[in-house]
């Protein structure tokens, strides 16, 4: 396999992994390595405070994914414990301070670098991944990479979380929104194997203090462990600490208590040139694929272990690939790799450059790639059934230039579904549980070099134009399903871009909204944690 191949690969198992900011994967190779420390270790250092002045201030608050947006809060907290969060955050109360907080930095929009806020909370320290025996469950610390917590999980038990794709994405706001990754499909979300959380919240008098809330149904705090089944991030808390162990575990043996991933994955490719396509093979091409998906997103399917992305390229781009990894190996999976392949191109016309190779899965799925950070926005949707005929033309006539206009803009079709739908959409906060695809929408650019007004114009019109017949956005119906708020999207609230009189909040929680806007005002009855997308406290 070339290295641009492999990188396609790899670009295809991180969902905007041209736009990741990676830090090294760390990971020790024994149990005891992995332990909480040990009683009478050393305190954790800090917190520590760093403002404008100080040489660390740029690397901080430049931190975030999205170089659109690059904060100037008055101070960086630094902190390494719950009560370290506790004390900053009391503090930024006392002082009247509107309070952020990070932990991987990957924020699609400017919720955390908003020039409203004036004190930001980085977790970045509280990175640790242990197995807390007395709850039976696996801790793990929101500023850990999840290409750390892969490699811990799986070297220090044999277990994995099944959560993102990206490496370098952090845990603190990826599980809140209901992340989901390779393992998706055939284990379910992150979020459908969350035990606990321990969050930090202000009450009515602006008193800060810690809270642990339960699965458990006699816990009294159940509501709040409900609302980080993907409520989303910044709307409750600050969460200091996960607890993840399979609902249907039993027994006290840590590796029987989460998931366990396969030996070794295929990971495959096929990538077909746009100047064989045309609009006759663009319109086959992906109709193929999602009625692909129709037909084998169940959860017994034999294609329950697969994870790809068909990443549609503009013609500028050159090329329209479909990458991913089934979690299988041997002659079974080149043969279902090898059908899913030549289902997708059936009728197209053009033959693609295809290729696979074998890898260990903790290859696969913790391999940090290192990138810059970049500038760009992102849409996007919920597909319960392919694009309608129209929609993929309307799709066609903007990825093969328009009028002639040229863009880098591309669209990502993730696999979804399986195991997802296997759970009641009021069980966790993540109320689509009928889908098959999420479609992203992407448009970037660098800062300083190109110009963002026509890549930003380009990405609102395709949106538009694909949602032309619900108002320019993904109304659930038969088609779609409404939006994932781990790619936010203000534009959701202005009406010139949003005309279907559907609220961002519908489009996000559906009918789950109220009971998450009940527990906004009983958990944060200030609305001390908030952005342009954050929950409204019930009234």
């Amino acid at each position: 396999m070339s290295e641009v191949t492999r990188r396609g690969v790899m670009a295809g198992t991180a969902v905007l992994g041209g736009a990741a900011v990676g830090l090294a994967a760390q990971g020790l190779t024994a149990p005891a390595a992995l332990a909480a420390p040990r009683a009478g270790a050393a305190p954790s250092p800090g917190p520590v405070t760093v403002g404008p002045e100080d040489a660390r201030y740029p690397s901080l608050t430049r931190r975030g994914t999205n170089a659109r947006f690059v904060g100037k809060p008055d101070y960086v907290r630094v902190v390494s414990s719950t009560e370290q969060v506790v004390g900053a955050v009391q503090q930024a109360v006392r002082e009247g301070r509107r309070i952020a907080v990070r932990s991987g930095g990957h924020c699609f929009e400017n919720f955390v670098d908003d020039p409203s806020v004036r004190a930001l909370i980085d977790l970045s320290s509280l990175s640790a991944v242990s197995y807390d025996a007395r709850r039976r469950a696996f801790a793990v610390e929101p500023g850990a990479l999840l290409g750390e917590v892969y490699r811990k999980l799986f070297l220090g038990w044999g277990v994995a979380i099944p959560a993102g794709a990206t490496p370098e994405v952090g845990v603190g706001g990826h599980v809140l929104g209901g992340g989901y990754g390779m393992l998706s499909r055939r284990h379910g979300l992150s979020v459908d194997h969350l035990y606990g959380v321990e969050v930090v919240v202000v009450d009515r008098s602006g008193k800060a203090r810690s809270v642990v809330a339960t699965r458990e149904p006699d816990d009294p705090h159940r509501d709040l462990w409900w609302a980080h089944t993907g409520g989303g991030g910044g709307n409750f808390g600050v969460v200091t600490r996960y607890w993840f162990r399979d609902p249907a575990a039993t027994g006290s043996d840590p590796s029987q208590l989460l998931p366990r991933p396969p030996a070794s994955v295929l990971s495959f490719y096929a990538s077909w040139q746009w100047k064989d396509l045309d609009r006759r093979a663009f319109t086959r091409l992906l109709g193929n694929h999602g009625s692909w998906h129709e037909e084998n997103s169940a959860p017994d399917s034999a294609y329950a272990g697969l994870f790809s992305v068909l990443m549609v390229g503009s013609r500028k781009a050159g090329s329209i690939s479909l990458v991913g990894h089934l979690d299988s190996t041997g002659a079974g999976a080149e043969r279902l790799v090898d059908a899913y392949v030549a289902a997708v191109g059936r009728g197209v016309g053009a033959q693609p450059t295809v290729g696979r190779e074998s890898r260990p899965w903790l290859q696969a799925a913790a391999n940090v790639q290192e990138t810059a950070p970049a500038s760009f926005k992102a849409k996007s949707a919920y597909l319960r059934k392919r694009y309608t005929d129209r929609q993929i033309g309307v799709l066609h006539d903007h990825m093969a230039g328009k009028a002639g206009a040229q863009t880098d803009g591309s669209l990502w079709l993730v696999s979804y579904g399986g195991k997802v739908n296997t759970v009641a959409p009021d069980a966790t906060a993540v109320a689509q549980r009928d889908s098959i695809l999420k479609a992203i929408y992407l448009a970037g650019w660098d800062e300083g070099r190109d110009e963002p007004g026509p890549r930003l114009a380009w990405v609102r019109d395709v949106y538009r134009d694909v949602y032309a017949d619900s108002g320019g956005v993904p109304v659930p119906g038969a088609v779609s399903d409404g939006s994932f708020v781990n790619y936010p999207d203000v534009d959701f609230t202005d009406p010139a871009l949003n005309t279907s009189g559907v609220p961002w909040s519908t489009l996000y929680y559906k009918h789950n909204y109220p009971r998450l806007q009940r527990i906004k005002a009983q958990w944060d009855p200030r609305d001390t944690f908030r952005h342009d997308l954050s929950i409204r406290p019930a009234t």
